[in-house]
């Protein structure tokens, strides 16, 4: 953020509040040999607007979903009087996203149908974003002013409720513990680069577009630090609300895991001829703490794997190692935690709506991209634009 974020984002608002034209007149202005840079943005903008408009269409269809109770992916579904085998071997969740929500095929040699659902889905969210710009950034900018500050709310309400899950304070505590044998791991870096530059919105052009319309003696330097500030900020919240629910979700799972054990392992002792002695009661195995589970299988439990019992350590770590990315984060761990919640339904429709509402945000910066220097360039694409000089309107 220091050293790439700060710097390029006001050098960003700078070129473009200076030179008041769109990412393709800034580079003709620099020099007419690199208006080929500003193109580019334009088509990396439009490959970034189709990938996003398809997360808010599945954001959309999971919102709808989100209005029933139990949630769809909170139990596997049957056939007859059995579970989906594929849905027990995996999760009710992870299920319904492959099969109901993306529908996807066996291999990709398989085309599969048509998904009206979803399709349905995206031109929705086409449709809202195209309400919401028809009259460019003048509309634009006040419905982001209910898109950029409605996810904040829904954060803390998240946040104030992930605290008060068992298994919080392991997840929050996973989150501060660094590693520092991966800083030496280029991969470590180039993803903090890459999270910096679409935090920001660097080099798609945007952030040019957006500070074309300021006026020329705005302080474009103290926007890029607060600005910049604000959202190291937000990323440090998110990951509040994240570690938080993700460390209950691991919490929840490892009690399973040991409630599971033990019994497994109360039925392998009655069965045996010369049952080992047990350093834990296994009768009460609900009421068996993580901690206390972890400090029995250190001393006991690998001894009696030795011997040909087949119990595993139930690792609150191993549990959080198995972390997600991108929209598995969202769609399936996420979705996982929330069907755990109290009143599971009203969370998930907070969420989603929470996600929509970012994505239609990114949406508006990334389409003014687009649409900002393509406009500056082509007289015909042309309504108006407002120009500040001074205290003069023109």
């Amino acid at each position: 953020m220091v050293v790439v974020g700060v710097p390029l984002f006001f050098l960003e608002l700078a070129v473009g509040q200076s030179i008041r034209q769109g990412s393709i007149g800034v580079w003709r202005h620099i020099s007419p040999k690199l208006v080929g840079i500003g193109y580019s943005s334009c088509v990396v903008c439009s490959f970034v607007a189709l990938y996003y408009n398809v997360i808010i269409g599945w954001s959309i269809f999971y919102l709808f979903k989100s209005f029933q109770s139990p949630l769809p992916w909170e139990n596997c579904p049957k056939e007859g009087n059995t579970t989906v085998r594929e849905c027990a071997a995996s999760s009710p969740t992870s299920y319904f996203w492959f099969r109901k929500a993306l529908d996807i095929t066996d291999s990709i040699d398989e085309t599969g149908e048509f998904n009206l659902i979803i399709t349905g889905c995206l031109v929705l969210a086409w449709t809202i974003v195209c309400l919401a710009m028809f009259k460019g950034i003048k509309s634009s900018g006040k419905v982001m002013y209910f898109s950029s500050l409605f996810p904040y709310v829904v954060l803390l309400c998240f946040l104030i409720r992930g605290l008060t899950l068992d298994g919080a304070a392991e997840g929050l505590k996973y989150m501060f513990s660094p590693k520092l044998e991966i800083w030496g791991d280029i991969q470590v870096w180039r993803q903090a680069f890459t999270q910096v530059f679409f935090a920001l919105g660097l080099g798609f052009g945007s952030i040019i577009a957006y500070s074309s319309y300021n006026q020329r003696n705005n302080n474009c330097h103290r926007d890029a630090i607060t600005v910049s500030t604000i959202n190291f900020l937000t990323s440090i919240l998110a990951s509040l609300v994240v570690f938080s629910v993700l460390g209950f979700r691991a919490k929840t799972f490892t009690k399973t895991c040991i409630s599971q054990n033990l019994k497994l392992l109360s039925e392998a002792i009655s069965s045996s001829v010369t049952p080992p002695p047990l350093l834990i009661n296994i009768s009460e195995a609900e009421s068996i703490s993580v901690e206390m589970y972890k400090r029995w299988y250190d001393v006991q439990g690998n001894q009696l794997n030795l011997t040909g019992y087949n119990i595993s350590n139930c690792s609150l770590e191993d549990a959080m190692n198995k972390g997600v990315e991108g929209t598995g984060l969202a769609f399936i761990a996420f979705t996982e935690a929330m069907t755990l919640f109290p009143a599971s339904p009203f969370w998930s429709a907070l969420f989603f709506l929470m996600l929509l509402n970012l994505g239609l945000s990114t949406m508006f910066g990334t389409m003014e991209g687009i649409l900002t220097p393509l406009s500056d360039t082509f007289s015909s694409l042309r309504n108006h634009k407002l120009i500040f000089t001074g205290d003069t309107e023109l």
